[in-house]
């Protein structure tokens, strides 16, 4: 399996998802507890680095929140492809009482998107789909750092004229 340690698409989505990982973790649990998924199409991913970068990239970001990480990365789901990253740490007894809230808030987000009619589902706080919008966000804002040498279409228009 190749390394993606000091790739520099690693490295910038790492940067990236840091402020993303620490905002995962509910306010009053010390840091602890926090978990991240993004679901993107199977073309968007490999256009990120495929999932393995992605997957490095929350290993390292994890890290430099000083987790103790556990990653997951799936091509080709019903969803798409999904990576996920979470902090196993052992939660200190201070910190227990609002990383169980935590849990209970982001389970709950999973019960109501799966229990939702057809359609969209509401966009909750701890659901997937709100972290896959700030994913998305993230790196669109920090795309000339994850894809060097990319120029936008209307850069490239402007230039051309």
């Amino acid at each position: 399996m190749a390394s993606y340690a000091k790739d520099p698409r690693c490295i910038a989505m790492a940067e990236v998802l840091v402020p993303l990982l620490r905002r995962s973790c509910h306010e009053d649990a010390g840091g602890f507890g926090g978990s991240f998924q993004v679901n993107l199409d199977d073309e968007e991913a490999v256009g990120l680095g495929g999932v393995e970068l992605i997957r490095a990239a929350m290993r390292k970001a994890a890290r430099q929140l000083d987790w103790k990480v556990e990653t997951i990365g799936w091509i080709g789901t019903r969803f798409g492809t999904m990576v996920a990253v979470r902090d196993t740490r052992e939660v200190p007894e201070a910190h227990r009482a609002a990383v169980d809230a935590a849990m209970y808030e982001r389970m709950s987000a999973a019960v109501a998107t799966v229990s939702a009619e057809p359609g969209e589902a509401p966009v909750q706080r701890g659901s997937a789909t709100l972290m896959t919008q700030e994913f998305r966000a993230a790196v669109a804002e920090a795309s000339g750092t994850l894809h060097p040498g990319h120029t936008h279409t209307a850069d490239t228009q402007e230039n051309a004229g």
